[in-house]
């Protein structure tokens, strides 16, 4: 998962603005006394002061910020010269650094170091937020230059990528209500201002349930889970103050686990209850009727630029291109994939009824039954596995791959050289690695902890332009890996280390981009994600295999029997996997398509499932309730398919690489890779890009093959 903490996304692009204020002393007063809004100094182009970052600055800084944005609204939509790319394409693409500065502190404390002061701050300055976004998407003079510039490059094309920066500035102010009378920009801007409430409630409703289910074991209780897991779950439960006790927390780092080893099926039920039912408690945490009134406000929005649905309008600049293709694709892997979970549910209760345990396969079994099963098909046991996957060994190869492909090398920096937010966080440069050259800054925060939300994603507080002089890149990854007693590894399950590469895909995208304006540093959702889903490939080359899958103790490389285990089991489990989540982006396009008049989430997502033949022994990967990704905010709102879309390019990118004489490091796809899909980011348009890497359209088939479904006759 990918997210721009750094910025806020005033019509999907990075128009942020500058400016002064009448009294000049009161401005300088406090551009000097708010760490938030000062210039980054120090190393490295200038970093970010996370070491003395504080809640207290927020307000003052975003509201600071805004004005100063506002303000160059005005001078620009102002300006009494004809309208120029220089002079408003570049100006907005130019400004608002003062901003920006502070939303990469906004973006830290939101997602890595939340506390209830901060989400109250939140709470305020969201509905503000939306004000200040609608203020600059209605300003009808600005649009109006915008407008002039582009209907002249329609007539006298610009150069490739001023003449992309304007057509993506030009349709996102058209998406967003720029041509609307002024009556509809009203209620265009009213709406905004609701929603963005609603989503910040939703949020925190799910971390206070994040936070506040936590499952504790006593000694007695442990049955069938690692040792290294045992240490984690008892320092967790300690720093909570339950000295000699196990703490499983409402993670899914935590949770999936405990759900695979268990032997306690009542205390996996609850674990499991616990996770799938977060902000779905019937109290006042519970996210139901949010849901509800995000899904009309978004309706009633779109309706406004004479819409049907949400999604018709969103899909309408994704490689989709709208509802109907996304449905189609996601329609026709759902039969194999659910035909595929009956035979595992049928493997599971077979072992189950083996080993006498006299169950019926439910939701809090699969887990802990398909890894039985895995191990009597493949012999393969899971906790093997992880004594050869410690966490650095696997960064380590992260950056051998980095270097393979991108020629990047990465160097941890001088401990205590660059500012960070946490002590967990580590900080290396990245640099050429035949040239020198210094590329930017890779900050890793890896573990899990009170504050921080779930899951793993990567973000930016600095992208790379070229329009104003070349920027570096400062890049972070997060992750919730369980924080290990002292002195032990940390040893994490092969999806997770799927998941490590995928946001380090990310990062590497980021890194490579080689674009001259911001705008061009966005993309769109059913794209961003194949990048880093191709990345994820490199795991299982033999190079990282041989090389960086050792024995945590005792040093020793990964056995090739293990190995050759492993490969045998690629397909194992696909069902769930893939099951899982299509259930969540097929309910995400259809309650977006839905009449959500008199809707009922819980009813809805029962039902929906329900007819499309959801098997009763597995949960949607995210249920509706805590489906953070869509309800949160709107970037992957009618966009969660664009998983799926990736995974069809990846899995027709990756047979490229098989079919070369090199394999996965060939150098000459290797170089087509980082040229044609990495650096461009949006400066090109994706499906060309993609076509200039490969010759061709991806095809569905190398999808089908990959995961081991019967592949559709033409």
């Amino acid at each position: 998962m990918i997210t721009k903490s750094i910025k806020i996304a005033a019509l999907g692009s990075i128009i942020l603005f500058a400016s002064c204020k009448d009294e000049p002393k009161n401005e300088d007063k406090l551009m000097t006394d708010n760490i938030l809004l000062q210039e980054w100094e120090g190393p490295y182009q200038g970093v970010p002061a996370f070491d003395k970052m504080n809640v207290a600055d927020v307000k003052e800084a975003v509201e600071k910020g805004m004005e100063m944005q506002l303000k160059e609204v005005e001078a620009i939509a102002n300006n009494k010269e004809e309208p120029t790319f220089e002079n408003t394409i570049v100006a907005m693409e130019s400004a608002g650094k003062e901003l920006q500065r502070v939303f990469a502190y906004y973006g830290i404390m939101s997602s890595n170091m939340s506390s209830p002061e901060f989400r109250e701050v939140q709470a305020e300055l969201a509905p503000k937020l939306s004000e200040f976004q609608s203020k600059i998407s209605q300003n009808e003079k600005l649009f109006q230059r915008i407008k002039a510039v582009y209907e002249a490059s329609q007539k006298n094309p610009l150069e490739p990528q001023e003449q992309r920066v304007v057509d993506l500035i030009y349709k996102r102010f058209e998406m967003n209500g720029a041509n609307l009378n002024a009556e509809k920009k009203k209620r265009y801007a009213e709406i905004n201002k609701e929603l963005s409430k609603l989503y910040t409630k939703f949020a925190n409703n799910v971390l206070h349930d994040e936070e506040n289910y936590v499952t504790y074991l006593t000694k007695d209780q442990l049955g069938g889970l690692s040792e290294s897991f045992i240490k984690s779950a008892a320092k967790i439960a300690a720093d909570k103050g339950k000295e000699g006790m196990y703490a499983i927390t409402n993670t899914r780092s935590s949770m999936d686990p405990f759900l695979t080893y268990s032997t306690e099926r009542e205390l996996r039920k609850q674990v499991w209850e616990n996770y799938y039912s977060r902000g779905d408690n019937a109290d006042e945490y519970d996210n139901n009727e949010i849901i509800a009134e995000i899904l009309r406000l978004r309706k009633e929005r779109v309706g406004l630029m004479g819409y049907d649905n949400y999604a018709e309008w969103r899909l309408q600049d994704r490689m989709a291109k709208n509802p109907e293709n996304a449905m189609d694709l996601m329609l026709k892997v759902w039969p194999a994939a659910t035909a595929r979970v009956k035979e595992e549910v049928a493997d599971m209760q077979a072992v189950a009824n083996e080993l006498g345990d006299n169950i019926t396969i439910e939701p809090w079994d699969y887990r802990y039954y398909a890894e039985k099963v895995r191990q009597k098909k493949y012999d393969l046991d899971s906790d093997e596995v992880k004594q050869y996957l410690q966490l650095d060994k696997l960064t380590d190869a992260m950056f051998f791959v980095a270097g393979e492909l991108f020629n990047y090398k990465f160097t941890p920096v001088e401990e205590g050289s660059v500012p960070v937010f946490h002590e967990d966080v580590n900080v290396w440069e990245v640099t050429d690695k035949d040239s020198g050259k210094h590329i930017g800054l890779w900050y890793l925060d890896p573990y899990a902890r009170e504050g921080k939300r779930s899951g793993a994603w990567a973000t930016t507080y600095r992208s790379s332009t070229t329009f104003e002089g070349e920027t570096n890149v400062l890049a972070s990854n997060n992750s919730n890996f369980v924080k290990p007693a002292p002195g032990e590894a940390v040893l994490v399950s092969w999806d997770d280390a799927t998941t490590f590469f995928h946001e380090f895909g990310h990062a590497l995208h980021f890194f490579a981009a080689d674009v001259k304006y911001p705008t061009l540093q966005g993309g769109v959702r059913d794209y961003t994600e194949f990048q880093s889903q191709l990345l994820e490939r490199w795991l299982s080359t033999d190079k990282v295999i041989n090389q960086f899958l050792v024995h945590h103790e005792t040093g020793e490389p990964i056995p090739a029997e293990l190995v050759e285990k492993i490969k045998k089991a690629s397909t194992f489990n696909q069902g769930f996997g893939t099951t899982e989540y299509l259930a969540s982006a097929l309910i995400d396009m259809k309650l977006h398509l839905a009449d959500p008049t008199n809707i009922d989430i819980d009813k809805f997502e029962r039902e929906t499932l329900d007819e499309l033949g959801m098997p009763k022994e597995l949960p949607m990967r995210h249920r509706t309730p805590h489906f953070g990704h869509v309800f949160s905010g709107e970037g992957y709102a009618t966009a969660y398919y664009g998983y799926m879309w990736a995974d069809v390019l990846t899995s027709d990118a990756s047979e490229a690489f098989r079919e070369a004489e090199g394999g996965f490091y060939d150098s000459e796809v290797a170089d087509r890779l980082v040229k044609y899909l990495f650096a461009p980011r949006n400066a090109m348009d994706p499906a060309e890009a993609y076509r200039k890497f490969r010759g061709r359209d991806a095809k569905i088939e190398a999808l089908m093959r990959d995961r081991g479904f019967p592949v559709p006759q033409r």
